[in-house]
């Protein structure tokens, strides 16, 4: 018995400094994450966008589509907290974007920033691999913030092409606001 109380004891200690070792892992100069920024200024939240306005980004993201000759794309409107105000489905398009064109919208309103950026980020190396554990991004461009007087109303997301064609009708409909 005193063996195993020895051993049980032992057993603590060392779990207790490995703990208190770890907790105090230095910096990475290497990492940019490290780095703790000066300044913290996202853009803020402004009135949801409406239905209206809603239909008018979708009208010439739709437009754009029309004007290339694409008749594949899923175009999905959100309010500033990621649920959907207005979607719009081409007749040609395929299943799946159904749900990404919303999750696209919703990543880029509620994290503030284009899906695009993710992508980015995701493509710079294993510093970057933590954003896959976040919740609910999407790191595929085609999401993009709509905003009115410098505060986000929603998002636009759209879905159904390359990315790179998801990004330009995308970006067609956040014109319209402008």
């Amino acid at each position: 018995m005193r063996y195993f109380t020895a051993l049980a004891g032992a057993a603590c200690i060392a779990f207790a400094t490995i703990t208190a070792a770890s907790a105090q892992v230095p910096s990475n100069p290497d990492n940019p994450n490290d780095v703790v920024a000066a300044a913290l200024a996202p853009p803020p939240y402004g009135e949801p966008i409406n239905l209206e306005t809603a239909k008018k980004v979708a009208a010439a993201a739709v437009a754009e589509t029309a004007k290339r000759n694409w008749n594949a794309f899923c175009i999905a409107i959100v309010n500033p907290a990621g649920d959907l105000v207005y979607f719009e489905k081409q007749d040609n398009c395929q299943y799946a974007s159904t749900g990404i064109a919303q999750h696209k919208a919703r990543t880029a309103t509620r994290y503030r920033r284009p899906t695009l950026a993710f992508e980015n980020l995701m493509g710079k190396g294993p510093y970057f691999s933590y954003l896959a554990t976040l919740d609910d991004v999407i790191a595929s461009r085609g999401g993009n913030l709509l905003v009115v007087n410098g505060k986000i109303v929603g998002a636009i997301g759209v879905s159904g092409g390359s990315g790179a064609q998801d990004n330009v009708v995308s970006l067609a409909g956040q014109a319209a606001l402008e």
